[in-house]
C-alpha cells in the first residue's frame, strides 16, 4: 500500500473548540432538544452498530456495509455514490453525537459541516484494499472495541462534568473537550476501518489527530 506512520490516516476528525459562552438553556435541555434530529436519523437508518460513539448502520437505508463488502470481494470496486452516501451520513451522525456531547450549541445540520470536520479518503480499491480483508476486519477491530468501551465510560463522565461546567460558567473545560473529541476521533477511525471498509491501514490506539 505504500503507507507509513507519517501519512495521515484516511479518516480524520476534528471539532472546533467553542471558545465562547455556550447557551445554558440549550445545554440544560439537550437530552430533550436532540429528540427531533434523533427521529430524522432513525428515518434514514436501519440496524445499528455503535463503536466509540460513532453509529454505523448495516441495513439498507443507513451506512452501507454488506454491499461494499461484496463489491470489494467480488469486483474490487467501491462505487463512488455508495462511498459518498456513507461519508455524508457518517458526518451527519457525528454532528449529532457532538451536539449530544454538548460540544456545540448550534443545532445539528443535515448537510452543513458546522463545527465538526470529518474527512474520509475515497479508496483506490485495487491499489489500497485487499479484497479478502473486509471479511475479517470486524474481528481484527475487537481489541479497539474493547478499549473504546472503557474510554467511552471516561468520555461520559467528561461530558457530565462539561454539562455542569456550562450550566455554571458557560464554558466547556478544554481538557474534557479534547478527551471527548479524541474519543469520537478514535471511534471514527475504527468505523472507517471495520465498517465503512475504506482502508486496510489498522487504526492507531490513540486519541490524538
Amino acid at each position: 500500500m505504500g503507507t507509513n506512520a507519517s501519512t495521515p490516516y484516511p479518516v480524520r476528525l476534528s471539532v472546533d473548540y467553542p471558545d465562547r459562552q455556550l447557551d445554558r438553556l440549550s445545554t440544560l435541555l439537550r437530552i430533550i432538544w436532540i429528540i427531533p434530529i434523533g427521529v430524522i436519523i432513525a428515518l434514514v437508518s436501519g440496524s445499528t452498530v455503535t463503536v466509540g460513539g460513532a453509529t454505523t448502520f448495516i441495513a439498507a437505508g443507513g451506512l452501507l456495509f454488506l454491499a461494499p463488502l461484496l463489491m470489494i470481494l467480488i469486483r474490487q470496486k467501491y462505487p463512488r455514490w455508495w462511498f459518498e452516501w456513507n461519508r455524508e451520513l457518517f458526518r451527519f451522525t457525528t454532528r449529532v453525537s457532538a451536539y449530544l456531547a454538548v460540544m456545540d450549541d448550534h443545532y445539528p445540520s443535515t448537510d452543513e459541516e458546522q463545527s465538526v470536520h470529518l474527512d474520509i479518503d475515497y479508496p483506490d480499491v485495487p491499489r489500497d484494499l485487499n479484497r479478502f480483508l473486509p471479511l475479517v476486519k470486524w474481528f481484527l477491530a475487537i481489541p479497539h472495541i474493547v478499549v473504546l468501551v472503557f474510554v467511552g465510560i471516561g468520555a461520559i463522565f467528561a461530558v457530565i462534568v462539561a454539562w455542569f461546567s456550562i450550566l455554571f460558567t458557560g464554558r466547556y473545560p478544554r481538557w474534557a473537550f479534547d478527551f471527548v473529541e479524541g474519543f469520537l476521533r478514535w471511534g471514527s477511525r475504527v468505523s472507517g476501518y471495520a465498517f465503512l471498509l475504506i482502508t486496510d491501514r489498522y487504526p492507531p490506539f490513540s486519541l490524538r489527530p
